[in-house]
């Protein structure tokens, strides 16, 4: 059930509440989980009634507070939490609090202005994620509140920032779990009319914040980037699902002998090549566009071998009906990928999908290695940078693995 929420020594609006169904885990909330789901609250007509992106208070079943929330009776997520505190006011400068911390914690980790300055939950922003390039700013409001306060975070942006360029990037999965359309826009200053250069690693990637994958560029493989690199010098490198050069132009910052990007994009490819260009490598670097599968096995028909092999799908089980399905095409990659690592060389594997934990992953992986006939140990493990904070009650935040392997 719900009622109207209001305390007589404020002067804020009534707010709606929302209330835990008595089964429901309370203790998980007040320890910091930040979703409600729809089969843990109590609906009615009011609370299927609540606009989507509306905040109200969140009870549990003896109508004790727990916290202000977002709500969205559209989503499987019914709630996230936005404050502890019922009486905050969710305005421009809530937002700006928010976002001072999240660009603190960046330019203590970074010297050059690119990064991601939001990962969402672990910020205390729920589902929104803001990438920087410069003073470029790409946006992707993933959940109905963000939308719906769009106007007051923008400009919380740009007075925290000074942002020149605001840019909404409205692709994904997410926004259409929440019932949100992929309408992108220009929400602050011009959009560039040219890919960006990004220095990461010693390399520079060409970023198209308008119509490249996400928001332009991945800054999450950034660790695991530097960490390939280090093994590089002097080495064949194959990478494959590339997208603009990331691990390829990385490790030819570091005295790779060749690198050869393989994706299923031209575009991206294409910013691959004008990344190596302005980089001075291009007479090291080729690239190949196709399917990553068959690329994989026609390059294994042809006898040829890389001292470093790294692949970096996207998310082959991005939810849990996906995961067996998932967890095949990661073996199946890692049968096709071995062969073409030279012995003694090093086979790199990447995953970025919630639903495949890191122990799944890397069984799958070794099985993989295994079904092709090597041996393997693994000599490093990663996941996303420090600008990717994971929230530890929350394991979807903490969805990259990168799995390194000498075979």
């Amino acid at each position: 059930m719900t009622a109207p929420f209001s305390d007589p020594d404020t002067h804020l609006p009534k707010r709606p509440v929302v209330r835990l169904k008595p089964k429901a885990n309370a203790r998980a909330v007040r320890h910091g989980f930040p979703w409600v789901y729809v089969d843990e609250v109590v609906t009615d007509r009011r609370t299927k009634a609540l606009t989507p992106g509306a905040v109200a208070v969140l009870q549990d079943a003896a109508q004790k507070p727990l916290g202000l929330v977002t709500v969205n009776p559209n989503s499987k997520i019914f709630c996230r939490m936005l404050d502890r505190d019922v009486e905050a006011e969710i305005d421009e400068a809530w937002f700006a609090q928010r976002l001072s911390k999240a660009l603190k914690a960046r330019t203590r980790l970074f010297d050059a202005p690119f990064y991601r300055l939001v990962h969402a939950e672990a910020d205390g922003l729920p589902g929104v994620v803001i990438d920087r390039f410069d003073d470029h700013y790409v946006l992707q409001p993933n959940a109905a509140w963000a939308e719906t306060l769009l106007t007051p975070l923008v400009a919380a942006l740009v007075s925290v920032t000074g942002a020149k360029v605001v840019l909404k990037n409205a692709s994904g999965r997410t926004r259409t779990l929440e019932g949100l359309d992929e309408q992108s826009a220009v929400l602050l200053g011009d959009a560039p009319t040219a890919a960006l250069p990004v220095p990461m690693n010693g390399a520079t990637y060409m970023a198209d914040l308008t119509g490249g994958q996400k928001t332009g560029l991945f800054f999450d493989q950034r660790p695991n980037q530097a960490f390939a690199a280090g093994l590089a010098r002097d080495a064949r490198v194959l990478d494959v699902f590339s997208h603009v050069g990331g691990f390829a132009l990385a490790c030819l910052a570091r005295g790779a002998s060749s690198a050869l990007a393989v994706d299923a994009s031209q575009p991206a490819l294409d910013l691959a090549t004008e990344g190596a260009g302005a980089m001075g490598v291009s007479e090291r670097f080729k690239t190949q566009r196709g399917d990553a599968f068959d690329v994989l096995a026609a390059l294994g028909e042809a006898g040829e071998t890389f001292d470093l092999v790294i692949c970096d799908p996207p998310a082959f089980a991005p939810a849990k009906p996906a995961l067996d399905a998932g967890l095949r095409a990661y073996e199946r990659i890692a049968r096709l990928a071995a062969p073409l690592v030279a012995k003694g060389g090093v086979l790199g594997l990447c995953s970025c999908s919630h639903a495949a934990d890191l122990s799944a992953f890397r069984a799958a992986s070794a099985r993989g290695i295994g079904r092709a006939g090597r041996s393997a140990s693994v000599i490093y493990t990663g996941f996303a940078g420090p600008d990717h904070p994971q929230l530890p009650q929350l394991a979807e935040s903490g969805y990259l693995k990168s799995v390194f392997f000498q075979l």
